[in-house]
């Protein structure tokens, strides 16, 4: 099973902001540096090969500048307020920006622009991507001591946009990040039999997957010191509904070596949830999260 620390082979993506106009992006807000666009076909390439979903793990992601400022403005745990803890995950997140360090705003803009979404639609071979600006376009996750989000497989769908959603990036921002702490993205099986991957939530690493029933991931418990925390920028990209579309709720799954309660416990909650879900859309309501964060 790969495991990634620290340094990689994997070619960097470090993206700079800047003021003038570029060269390379119209918008004049963002431009690849270190990686050009001569060379996306190789990240391409590692994208397309990956197993059992495809992704890419790609180090030192944002310009060093912006990297450090996400890092030094990172919200507490105590002030992001979406709760998430359940029998299956513990972890708070949020996603109003104005909230935050321009910084975060700044990134966020980056990545929901039209050349990055090109770019990103070139990576994964899929056109048309973009990033809702919603709780489930772009936001932050954070877990504190004992934080864990047991694998799982996410919505592929946004019922206020309509659109489908494809793509997941995920950008760590976690200095001196050890490998004792736990907390390494997994990426398993479908069949949930073995895990294949185990990725450190590294410092300015971002790791870009396909979200489909092929890549169930999660995290297992943090073990961490007092102040430290798991901090990740988050951004989902969508295209409109179309052939191949097939609608798949979020849903926990079980670990091989979980005991039976645990098994027996998630199996029937996730049953429930996802039998309540369909009542309730059946009934018209457009918003099936239960906690919803644009309410925060």
């Amino acid at each position: 099973m790969p495991s990634w620390q620290g340094k990689t082979v994997w070619p960097f993506l470090c993206i700079t902001f800047f003021r003038k106009s570029s060269t390379e992006f119209s918008a004049g807000i963002m431009r690849v540096n270190n990686i050009h666009l001569e060379n996306l076909p190789a990240l391409t390439a590692q994208f397309a090969a990956g197993d059992p979903c495809k992704f890419v793990v790609i180090d030192d992601f944002l310009d060093a500048e912006a990297a450090e400022k996400l890092y030094t403005h990172f919200p507490s745990v105590d002030s992001l307020k979406v709760k998430r803890k359940s029998l299956n995950e513990n972890k708070v997140e949020d996603y109003h920006f104005e909230r935050w360090d321009p910084i975060f705003t700044e990134v966020r803009n980056t990545i929901r622009s039209e050349e990055f979404s090109q770019w990103m639609s070139t990576l994964t071979g899929i056109p048309h991507l973009v990033t809702p600006d919603n709780s489930l376009g772009s936001g932050l996750h954070q877990g504190g001591q004992g934080s864990y989000v047991d694998v799982h497989i996410d919505v592929n769908y946004d019922p206020a946009s309509g659109l489908w959603r494809r793509i997941n990036l995920l950008i760590y921002l976690n200095k001196q990040w050890k490998e004792e702490y736990g907390g390494h993205l997994e990426i398993w099986d479908p069949k949930m039999t073995r895990c294949e991957h185990k990725i450190a939530p590294n410092f300015n690493r971002a790791v870009i997957f396909l979200t489909d029933a092929n890549s169930p991931h999660g995290y297992s418990a943090i073990q961490i010191p007092e102040g430290e925390s798991r901090k990740s920028f988050y951004a989902y990209y969508y295209t409109e509904v179309g052939e191949g579309f097939r609608y798949s709720d979020s849903k926990f799954v079980s670990r091989p070596d979980d005991g039976i309660m645990r098994r027996t416990a998630t199996a029937t909650k996730e049953w429930v949830k996802i039998t309540a879900k369909r009542a309730l859309k059946a009934l018209g309501l457009k918003s099936l999260d239960f906690q919803d964060k644009n309410k925060y």
